[in-house]
């Protein structure tokens, strides 16, 4: 059943229109020095400020990258240089962008478990900060919106001295995050997971933070971030942070996680021939706006599909949403077809 936010979101129309006219008539290049390009720079800066917003920080610790991938491995191999001996220290569960940078480093690859909420396992990450360079530790999980205390590995990590990065990729415009009063030094956020487009992504360093870019060239970015600035990519970014912080302020992130536990009891009281009803995470605290982060899984007969497909629909009809794609997934052949 996709009834997903996470992997990603469709563009708002404010975001569309507002890239339009640079991918159109205000085509230039941002480097520049004629009046064109300052108009192109001028709308990069106004953007990079909406990015500060969202996350409370200044203009001048947010640097646009060309996703949240990149992002990641600017800051973490930026560290795996700097960093002197130890272990890159990371969790179980963190999305394949950061564990296969770490796998790539020439350092060992630190895995810190998780409990069954989803929840960092404290007494195994204190120890292993005693043999860490650096610390990465995702804000909310991927597959399941299970939020991880990144706030308190990030002080954890400070007492040791060790700088500290967080993926926030999927939490960023779901929730708030104000970066300003943490100790995390570097996060990831990438724009297409809150309603804008794909192709553009930002890194917060914070100011003072030792860094080496992973891009070299023409220095862009305060030559943290070296190509051609994709202007479109990042007004259509700013046009959704600044989007992003009004449904924050006017409470509408919370309507959707109050579907999705509507959902989640209508799921568990269908009266059908559901086996099992299991949803991922649904213990401990969960993103608010990431769709139905924590997919519900019914085991059912296959005689049974299509009575729980009508099922599922009608009671999402009844709670008032829109008609839900449900997938039908073989456990003998692994064959998922769309019902």
């Amino acid at each position: 059943m996709d009834l997903d936010a996470n992997a990603t979101t469709r563009p708002a129309d404010e975001v569309i229109d507002a890239m339009m006219p640079w991918l159109r008539e205000n085509f230039h290049n941002p480097s520049s020095s004629y009046r064109g390009g300052k108009i192109a720079r001028q709308a990069v800066d106004e953007a990079r400020g909406q990015v500060a917003e969202l996350l409370g920080v200044s203009a001048e610790e947010i640097v646009f990258t060309g996703s949240g991938t990149e992002s990641v491995n600017t800051a973490l191999c930026s560290w795996d240089r700097i960093c002197g001996a130890g272990d890159f220290l990371t969790t179980r569960v963190e999305h394949s962008a950061v564990l296969r940078t770490g796998e790539a480093m020439n350092r060992t690859l630190s895995l810190c478990g998780v409990d069954a909420s989803g929840a960092l396992d404290w007494g195994v990450y204190a120890d292993l900060l005693d043999r860490a360079a650096f610390v990465a530790v995702m804000a909310a999980n991927n597959e399941t919106g299970v939020l991880m205390d990144w706030r308190r590995a990030a002080v954890l990590a400070h007492e040791k001295g060790l700088p500290f990065f967080t993926d926030a990729i999927q939490a960023v415009g779901k929730m708030p995050v104000n970066v300003a009063d943490t100790a995390c030094d570097a996060m990831a956020l990438s724009a297409h997971k809150f309603h804008g487009p794909k192709g553009v992504g930002a890194l917060y360093l914070r100011r003072g933070t030792r860094f080496e870019p992973l891009l070299h060239g023409g220095g862009q970015e305060s030559g943290r971030r070296s190509g051609t600035e994709n202007v479109a990519g990042i007004v259509g970014m700013g046009v959704a942070a600044a989007l992003a912080r009004q449904r924050i302020a006017d409470g509408s992130l919370a309507e959707i996680a109050a579907m999705r536990d509507d959902f989640e009891i209508s799921v568990d009281e269908l009266d059908t021939a559901v086996e099992t009803a299991l949803t991922h995470g649904a213990v401990g605290a969960r993103m608010t706006g990431g769709g139905f982060g924590g997919a519900a899984i019914a085991v059912v007969p296959i005689a049974k599909i299509s009575e729980v497909s009508l099922a599922v629909t009608a009671e999402f009809e009844v709670l008032g949403y829109n008609k839900p794609v449900i997938f039908a997934v073989s456990a003998s052949e692994g064959a998922k077809r769309e019902l």
